[in-house]
């Protein structure tokens, strides 16, 4: 039986992801250190903790092949697919899937429900 604790820290955990946005890689860093402080109270704590990481860390690689990708075509091979401002169009519309996927993980985790990130790798099992 999950504790209402277990569910709020849970949350916590998907929601600390958004510490991106206040600096570098603290998408990555809070849930980690969040996680490893609390992955020993309970298997679905670890198991949201996971997920978390999981999926921060496949963003970060994803954001950083495409970003690539758009650097590369956007300023040495005009003219091309997405050009400047569709490669900016499609980093926002990824950020902002990114921060639906976020708060979705956070709500079933506060429902005390099981969530898998889509498209994420295993980085830890």
């Amino acid at each position: 039986m999950t504790t209402q604790t277990e569910t709020n820290n849970a949350f916590l955990i998907h929601i600390s992801a958004f510490a991106s946005y206040v600096f570098p890689l603290g998408g990555i860093i809070v849930p980690l250190i969040f996680w490893q402080l609390k992955k020993d109270e309970s298997a679905f704590l670890d198991m949201h903790g996971k997920e978390a990481v999981n999926f921060n860390l496949s963003f970060l690689l994803y954001s950083f092949v495409f970003g690539l990708s758009v650097f590369s075509t956007s300023f040495f091979d005009f003219p091309n697919f997405f050009g400047i401002f569709g490669g900016v169009s499609i980093v926002v519309i990824i950020a902002i899937i990114r921060f639906i996927l976020i708060l979705q993980a956070a709500i079933k985790a506060n429902r005390n429900e099981p969530y898998r990130y889509p498209l994420t790798i295993e980085f830890i099992k």
